[in-house]
């Protein structure tokens, strides 16, 4: 891990970057001591901001397309457009907001941290999940908290078919209306309507 000032703070315009070279370049920054990075036009483009393992406060200025932030240890980001499929895939630690809505798989298999979404979010959010929260504003889609083994999950809205289908340790929490087959095939855990 990089020591980092988040005070020291730095723009990246993505318009002409792959999601390699952004993401060289966020190493890079960090290495620098850079502790706050502002991402502008990430044009929905894949796997910005992956397997990022330090502390930072990284902000995009737009939307993510598949696998966003994933494999992340320690970050805090805000995304303030939506992201698509597996946002936070195997998160260990840290902070993710984003601001609209998330594809399917959101938060698969995460282990840790806060995972916050102020909108909907597809099927399968929480797949696999061994830790940690998630957070959704809106509602959910089918399968959420399939296979979970552990952390918790609160939907605001509703949550679709078959949520905490074979969940194996967990919590639940739906504010909302519960799709058919809550729970089904559930080994152990918690969930609340």
């Amino acid at each position: 891990a990089h020591d980092v000032d988040f005070n020291k703070r730095t723009e990246i315009d993505a318009m002409d970057l792959t999601a390699a070279k952004l993401n060289d370049k966020l190493h890079s920054l960090m290495k620098e001591g850079y502790g706050s990075v502002v991402v502008k036009n990430p044009q929905g483009k894949h796997s910005l901001g992956v397997g990022i393992l330090n502390k930072l406060n990284l902000i995009f200025e737009g939307s993510l397309g598949y696998f966003g932030v994933g494999s992340i240890d320690g970050p805090v980001v805000r995304i303030t457009g939506r992201v698509g499929w597996s946002c936070a895939e195997n998160m260990m630690a840290g902070k993710v907001v984003i601001e609209k809505n998330a594809g399917s798989c959101f938060g698969a298999a995460i282990r840790g941290g806060d995972l916050i979404c102020k909108g909907s979010v597809g099927a399968r959010t929480g797949i696999d999940m061994k830790g940690g929260t998630i957070i959704v504003g809106g509602d959910a889609g089918a399968f959420t908290g399939f296979m979970m083994q552990r952390g918790r999950i609160i939907i605001l809205g509703d949550a679709g078919a078959f949520t905490g289908f074979m969940m194996q340790r967990g919590r639940i929490i739906v504010l909302g209306d519960a799709g058919i087959n809550l729970g089904d095939s559930m080994y152990d855990g918690t969930i609340f309507v």
